[in-house]
């Protein structure tokens, strides 16, 4: 087990959801922020350390790596507009600061959090397998994959190990993106398109463990693809997910109101200088089908789930 983890963007919502996961294991735990602090309860844990650090500037993560066994990386801005002007600078280079640290402190594990998106649209017939060589529609995945590449590309020069947990859509209760759903569904304001759009889920307890499986495992390395095994589309989600809450089912739109509905949330949000909910790119990402082989993650970090379908999970969003 590792003596040691750092959690990048800890502050943040799946950050702080593997924090209070890994709480009763023992293990000392780092948790980086920038701007929004470390919540209360967490620093109030025993063998919790906050350490305050900006990726963008590489002289303040030496000692933030320090003595670290394993970092999860975290980290990363969401919710404002016009990410394809941030997103190459705050995702990609950030990271590569944070993995030079890494490797010169001599940092034994780095977890890379992505998504299977970056292998584009990928369906349960021909699954996502662990490719670096596709180029994906939304700026969010092209960076994100262009961070896969640099972590992988050590080639044993360093004793870091690389890995790369591609993460399925989290669910459950205190998910961001599930939160705002439900928010919206209450006022009838939820909306998707009419396009069926294949999702592969997991559940925020097995994300969790994801994590801990990544962080703990000996012999991981490389890409996992972690999700559940129940193909379902995002329009099943969203009415299964209603249907829980009470709520009228989301409405179907076309797909070009919703990108000028996006279009708009991100120019008033430019214009007030404030976060965007929604974005244009972030449509995009969300429309892209997505499957990923998890047969290798099954075999090496967790080979049964908690809730291996959305109906086993339904208690989640309750």
């Amino acid at each position: 087990m590792a003596a040691t983890v750092l959690i990048t963007g800890a502050a943040g919502n799946l950050g702080s959801l593997l924090a209070r996961h890994l709480l009763p294991s023992g293990r000392a735990l780092r948790l980086m922020y920038h701007r929004r602090p470390i919540a209360a309860d967490l620093l109030a844990a025993p063998k919790v350390t906050a350490v305050r650090a900006d990726l963008g500037d590489p002289s303040t993560l030496p000692a933030a790596v320090a003595g670290v066994d394993a970092i999860v990386h975290f980290a990363g801005v969401l919710f404002a507009p016009r990410p394809e002007q941030f997103l190459p600078r705050t995702n990609t280079q950030f990271f590569a600061n944070l993995v030079r640290a890494a490797r010169e402190a001599g940092v034994s594990r780095v977890i890379l959090i992505s998504f299977p998106h970056v292998e584009g649209p990928t369906s349960v017939e021909h699954p996502a397998t662990g490719r670096l060589d596709r180029v994906p529609i939304s700026v969010h995945a092209r960076t994100r994959l262009e961070e896969e590449r640099l972590l992988l590309a050590d080639h044993g020069q360093s004793a870091l190990t690389p890995i790369v947990l591609r993460c399925a859509a989290v669910y459950g209760r205190g998910i961001l993106m599930v939160d705002a759903a439900e928010w919206l569904a209450r006022r009838r304001l939820l909306s998707v398109w009419k396009e069926p759009t294949l999702y592969q889920l997991i559940s925020r307890v097995d994300f969790a463990r994801a994590c801990e499986a990544a962080i703990d495992a000996p012999h991981a390395r490389g890409i996992y693809h972690a999700g559940d095994e129940r193909p379902i589309t995002l329009q099943e989600f969203l009415d299964t997910a209603c249907d829980v809450w009470g709520c009228a089912r989301p409405h179907r739109m076309p797909f070009w109101m919703i990108h000028l509905g996006a279009a708009t949330c991100e120019a008033c949000a430019f214009v007030a200088r404030t976060t965007s909910p929604l974005t244009r790119d972030f449509v995009r990402l969300g429309r892209v089908p997505h499957w990923g082989d998890t047969q290798r993650f099954r075999q090496e970090l967790l080979p049964e789930l908690v809730h291996p379908t959305l109906e086993s999970g339904l208690s989640l969003l309750e």
